[in-house]
């Protein structure tokens, strides 16, 4: 996968000359498992030229491990160019037609007029929205003699709020009984920019405590602590600092000490499966049309084993393109991203869970329709 920067696009022909310089190779690391399922190469094969795409930093591990699969299938004759600005720069980006498709960790709503934008933008039709990517979004921690930490969503709501500021506080204190928690600020990190991570961070806050009073942004509300660009940037802002606690895709966090988040009465540690097991049971968004699988995550469940600060990262595209090579590639790079190959390669490379059978199927039937008008 070939990764660049274009993040404030003024028209396409902008993209297409910024595409054509400083490209950095990702994703060879895979090379070795993705693209080597035959039903899914043959699918997606035959193909040449450049796909261009943007969108979320949290899919950017997973994008990697497409771009080589879909890349091996058609023989090296295919340079899929992802840039990972984050969910809300990407829309940005697909809506101007900057790029073919985008990656959002939340889907186009018209609080801003962005699902209007994206039907102009796709000749009057509305645009498709499949599910590509479910992971958990882990609470990750830095405290020197701390390595685990039980944290219910009242409690968490209250340190991103600044209003917990010490780690020895005693709402943390009573649900780490045997922790030694030292005398120390606690620095929250936040994301800096635009971000679907946060709107599903915040919608987690706002739905499972009563101690948050802010809306599901993309935009962090709460004003302090420390702000960081993109998944790769928070990551890098908690291991540097000392007392520090933000949130990011799990598959970014490393060797960070994560948050086992209280569910019912029991507490839950990040995990692929119990990601994927809020998402088969939350309900459709209502009000979408049928090329659109937009999904609210029930935030309040008390599943056991289920971990419901997760993100479910979609692909956008159009369902009609003018010309008809790029729709050809959008076509085939987005059933390879949601078959059983595809899947297991982002599952493989990033952690990701795959999608369960029933939705894979409904994606790749929405997807089998794009076309050239």
């Amino acid at each position: 996968m070939n990764r660049t920067s274009f993040r404030k696009l003024l028209a396409p022909s902008v993209a297409v000359l910024a595409l054509s310089v400083s490209l950095t190779a990702c994703g060879a690391g895979n090379e070795s498992d993705a693209g080597t399922g035959d039903g899914a190469s043959e699918a997606a094969g035959g193909l040449s030229g450049d796909l261009n795409g943007a969108g979320a930093s949290s899919q950017e591990k997973a994008q990697g491990a497409w771009a080589t699969g879909f890349q091996g299938a058609n023989d090296g004759n295919v340079t899929v160019n992802y840039d990972p600005v984050g969910s809300g720069d990407g829309r940005t980006n697909f809506i101007e037609g900057g790029v073919s498709f985008a990656g959002s960790d939340s889907y186009l709503t018209d609080d801003e007029g962005e699902l209007s934008a994206a039907t102009e933008r796709c000749a009057g039709q509305d645009p498709i929205e499949v599910p590509a990517y479910v992971s958990p979004i882990a609470v990750a921690f830095n405290v020197e003699g701390v390595d685990s930490l039980n944290l219910s969503a009242d409690t968490i709501a209250q340190i991103f709020d600044n209003k917990i500021t010490t780690w020895d506080d005693p709402a943390i204190a009573k649900e780490n009984p045997d922790a030694d928690l030292p005398d120390q600020a606690i620095t929250p990190v936040h994301r800096s920019d635009d971000s679907g991570t946060t709107k599903n961070f915040t919608d987690y806050l706002g739905k499972a405590s009563s101690s948050w009073s802010y809306e599901a942004e993309d935009a962090f509300p709460v004003k302090g602590g420390e702000a960081a660009e993109g998944t790769s940037g928070v990551v890098a802002a908690i291991s540097g600092g000392q007392g520090t606690i933000g949130y990011a895709d799990e598959s970014q966090v490393g060797d960070l000490s994560v948050v086992s988040v209280k569910v019912g009465e029991e507490y839950v540690a990040p995990s692929a499966e119990g990601a994927a097991k809020v998402v088969e049971t939350s309900p459709a968004a209502e009000g979408r049309a049928d090329v659109d699988m937009a999904v609210d995550i029930d935030r309040t469940t008390t599943e056991s084993g289920a971990y419901p600060v997760v993100l479910l990262s979609y692909l956008i595209a159009c369902q009609t393109y003018e010309d008809q090579a790029e729709a050809d590639l959008v076509k085939g790079y987005l059933s390879y991203i949601v078959s059983d190959e595809g899947q297991q390669a982002a599952s493989q490379e990033a952690g990701s869970a795959p999608l369960s059978s029933s939705v894979a199927e409904k994606a790749q039937s929405i997807v089998d329709a794009i076309t050239a008008g």
